[in-house]
């Protein structure tokens, strides 16, 4: 299984359009950058490839990046961020099956397999198959199984990704706070490689209106407002997991530029084979 971290950035990506901050110009010093999430996982063994959470950025990602279009996607949530490049699917596939939980939001009254079929209801190409949480399906020769986590209002749900053959396990927090629920972390639980959201460090909780939540022993904030995780939570979510290798994603530039490009955060480019 080879994973390709397309885009690691959050819903503005580093660099920032119009931005001319330390962090920013410390990327663009570095030629990195953080598009919009998107993850692609290659099943080398058969040939086929799919896509998790379809990146406004899409086109770019796939331009610069040696990476197979995918056979088919799955998608996390709804927001912009991750699904919006879901339109680049026009002109450029004949089928493109995606997979998305079938609960009902209470917030949309939708769940969002129902959402993608009636946002994109105008690509013939885009085939909706929804997949209830905690029970795994197959796609590309893999085993895959979306696991509802906390990003409030709105439903989200992280992932894990298995090789049946090989045993190799990847596994996604997704969009979250810390307060992932305990029969989510199981399905997550002993990854060979983590993507854990990890917005911002500690430290930045003090300029949120919210501030921070689900603190550690040392009164060490773990989520950052309520919908995501610290860079301190992703890593201690990481301990609990058991996994063998951690990336942050889904990282903001208002990290420092002392800090932005410090492990674990990765940036867009990275490949990994499990």
């Amino acid at each position: 299984m080879r994973v390709t971290l397309l885009g690691t950035g959050d819903t503005t990506g580093t660099p920032t359009a119009g931005c001319d901050c330390d962090t920013c110009a410390e990327a663009r010093r570095r030629g990195v950058e953080r598009t919009r999430f998107s993850v692609h996982v290659e099943n080398e063994r058969t040939g086929e490839s799919l896509l998790v959470d379809f990146s406004p950025d899409f086109r770019h990602q796939f331009l610069t990046r040696e990476v197979p279009l995918p056979d088919v996607g799955i998608v996390t949530h709804i927001h912009f961020d991750h699904l919006d490049g879901l339109g680049n699917a026009y002109r450029l596939f004949d089928d493109l099956p995606i997979y998305a939980a079938d609960e009902t939001d209470p917030v949309t009254d939708e769940s969002v397999a129902e959402t993608v079929g009636r946002k994109y209801d105008y690509l013939d190409q885009v085939g909706v198959h929804p997949q209830s949480p905690f029970e795994p399906f197959e796609i590309c020769g893999l085993r895959a199984t979306l696991v509802p986590v906390e990003h409030p209002p709105l439903v989200c749900y992280g992932l894990a990704i298995e090789d049946p053959e090989t045993g190799a396990k990847l596994s996604l927090s997704g969009d979250t706070n810390y307060a992932v629920p305990e029969q989510s972390r199981a399905v997550l639980r002993d990854p060979d490689l983590l993507l854990a959201d990890g917005i911002v460090p500690a430290s930045l909780c003090a300029k949120h209106p919210l501030g921070g939540d689900h603190h550690d022993a040392d009164g060490v904030p773990r989520t950052f407002g309520s919908k995501h995780m610290t860079r301190e939570g992703a890593v201690d979510l990481a301990g609990e997991l058991n996994a063998l290798e951690t990336r942050i994603v889904h990282t903001a530039h208002f990290y420092p530029a002392e800090e932005a490009f410090e492990e674990p955060l990765a940036v867009d480019g990275e490949t990994y084979e499990l």
